[in-house]
């Protein structure tokens, strides 16, 4: 998007912080407006996260006005609110590519800009990156200021609670700012916060306060007075005790969307010893009521109209998996009184927006404390309940050691429903879910399921609630295949998989047996019609259906086994390793995804370049064959 001068005449002279250094500080709040009207324009004619941004706007301009970036070094926790950032940091003109292949990408990430010095998808990193790089910076002695700035979502992270407890230990420079945009700050209080904030940042009060400490150094009664009294007069008017206590200086909160401000605190705390910590205040969505009305949905949008009041609805006539798991949720809590349904900040995502309204005293959110969540599940399974947790597919590899130590050792009946397992789309790298199969095969005692449909899902969701033992059943991001849902409940056979389309052997000479684990059934399906090869929907990644695989093996030429994970650990490899216990080698080709990172695109995109659509599964069989 060709940035149009005449309507963005600031925003124009602000190619880079260089250049946007050079402004007076009395046009920054035009700035302000000519950026958050730039990111509203350019986000709904693309889509992209906007809420988180639109909030950060002047944060943002007053971070790379005041510090010397990229020298100094900016830590964005997660990136949702980075878009002003990429603005500001020479990637204006490609903002329209945003989340789209080949585009920039939906996160801060290294290779894109030396700007962006961590490359992040997931919460609560930042402080604990920032404090690593203050260490060696103090060792460097170049005067590298560092700024880490987390939001008050992933500050409930554990991880981000051990980063403050270490760093007010080793007592290094560096600025946590703590984007809150969950409070609104009336004038009064605003005003003197402002005050507050100023008087608590200036060189005058912290020369006293350090010059006290120095003189009643020797008076251990008068010197505990100072410090209560200090304690007792913030105390008073900021919420600072907790981060007080684990060794940072707390300032705040102060209004963030007044730059001006900002720009003088922040110039105040830039040359402050030791770890600070500034509390900034902000309305998420900020500058289009839409937004600040509905933050949430306005989080990530789809393209839209800013003229209208709302966003388009979801066109798609069929249920997403997400949509299946909430109503498999509500329908059987109403059967099970002992369901505990957990997700770490995931309603929405994870479709259990009924449910927690329906069912609240059995529905918890626990924050984005994914570690938490599962052993939180763990309690409650000891206590005789039947936890179910609701996470993504990367998510959950941050709960990984929970998974293992405190579920599957004592063989607890949790289940993990899995949303977002195989590629998402947009969001990248960090959200691919590519891994979970792999890391979950290996784990003793585990029941692995991967549905092909809906209904399938919900069976399954229902067989791994009815398992005493831990289960998982993982499903793709969007829509399904638009098959009847069976209200009715029917468990499955745990291991047991089944043959959709039996081969005629007629038209090809080698015969061929594709062994489907998951959604890309449909796929295995129009390629068998094209080869003449027999289909298994093996339902089940752990355990493998043993007797099915060596049938198959027995009557067939070549086995070749589909699942959208990860090659390296994954289902594929449970049948070679299956097979080669039994001293039954048989040539096998596994599709799946590749050793490597797979960036954004849409899912239908990136299918089709990794040879995963039902053209690409055809031509890789005739190539190996």
């Amino acid at each position: 998007m060709t940035l149009d001068i005449s309507k963005y005449p600031t925003l124009a002279l602000a190619d880079d912080p260089d250049a946007l250094r050079l402004l007076p500080k009395e046009t920054l709040p035009i700035l302000c407006d000519e950026l958050r009207s730039y990111l509203l324009n350019s986000v709904s004619q693309t889509s992209g996260h906007l809420a988180s941004g639109l909030g950060a706007v002047e944060l943002t301009v007053a971070l790379h006005y005041v510090y010397n970036t990229p020298f100094d070094r900016l830590i964005w926790d997660v990136g949702h609110q980075a878009y002003p950032h990429k603005i500001l940091t020479g990637r204006r003109e490609r903002l329209s590519t945003i989340r789209q292949k080949e585009g920039l990408h939906p996160f801060p990430w290294r290779e894109e800009s030396v700007y962006d010095v961590l490359s992040v998808g997931h919460s609560s990193t930042s402080i604990s990156a920032g404090l690593g790089m203050a260490i060696c910076a103090e060792r460097e002695g170049k005067n590298r200021k560092i700024v880490s700035v987390i939001g008050d979502g992933a500050i409930t992270a554990g991880m981000a609670f051990e980063a403050m407890n270490h760093a007010g230990d080793v007592h290094s420079d560096m600025l946590v700012i703590l984007n809150d945009n969950e409070m609104s700050i009336s004038e009064n209080v605003g005003a003197l916060n402002k005050h507050l904030a100023q008087l608590l940042s200036g060189n005058f009060y912290t020369s006293i306060r350090e010059s006290s400490k120095k003189v009643l150094a020797g008076v251990p009664p008068i010197k505990e007075l100072m410090r209560r009294t200090e304690e007792h007069l913030k105390g008073m008017v900021a919420p600072g005790t907790l981060f007080e206590e684990l060794g940072f200086n707390y300032i705040g909160p102060v209004d963030g969307h007044d730059v001006v401000e900002l720009v003088k605190t922040l110039r105040n705390m830039r040359d402050l010893k030791g770890p600070q910590f500034l509390h900034v205040m902000t309305k998420k969505g900020k500058g289009h009521a839409p937004a600040e009305k509905d933050p949430i949905g306005y989080h990530a949008v789809p393209k839209f109209d800013p003229s209208q009041h709302k966003l388009p609805k979801n066109k798609a006539s069929k249920p997403t998996f997400s949509h299946i798991f909430g109503d498999f949720l509500c329908d059987m809590a109403a059967m099970d009184s002992k369901l505990m349904a957990i997700t770490p900040a995931m309603r929405e995502g994870s479709g259990m927006v009924r449910f927690s309204k329906e069912f609240p005293k059995q529905y918890f959110d626990v924050a984005i404390a994914e570690q938490h969540a599962v052993t939180l599940a763990t309690g409650m399974a000891i206590a005789g309940n039947h936890p179910i947790v609701a996470i993504y597919s990367t998510f959950l590899q941050r709960g990984y050691d929970q998974l293992i130590h405190d579920v599957a050792i004592m063989d607890l009946p949790v289940m993990f429903a899995i949303d977002r397992a195989g590629l998402v789309g947009a969001d990248g790298q960090t959200h691919q879910g590519a891994f979970d199969l792999s890391f979950m095969r290996c784990i003793p005692n585990m029941v692995i399921m991967a549905p092909s449909d809906e209904n399938e899902c919900r069976q399954m969701l229902y067989t791994g609630h009815q398992h005493q033992g831990p289960s998982a059943v993982r499903y793709p991001r969007g829509s399904g295949t638009g098959v009847t849902v069976e209200k009715t409940f029917t468990a499955l056979e745990i291991g047991k998989g089944r043959i959709v389309r039996h081969a005629t052997h007629s038209a090809q000479p080698t015969k061929v047996a594709i062994l489907n684990f998951g959604t890309f059934l449909p796929n295995a399906l129009i390629a068998a019609d094209n080869l003449d090869a027999t289909v298994a929907d093996m339902r089940f990644v752990k355990p493998l259906d043993e007797s099915l695989i060596l049938e198959l093996a027995q009557t067939h030429d070549v086995l070749v086994t589909l699942e959208e994970n990860a090659i390296a650990g994954g289902a594929g490899s449970g049948v070679a390793e299956y097979l080669m216990a039994q001293k039954c080698p048989k040539p096998i080709l596994m599709l799946g995804l590749p050793d490597k990172f797979i960036a954004q695109g849409t899912q239908e995109e990136l299918h089709h370049e990794l040879g995963l659509d039902a053209q690409g599964i055809e031509a890789r069989i005739r190539d190996y064959l």
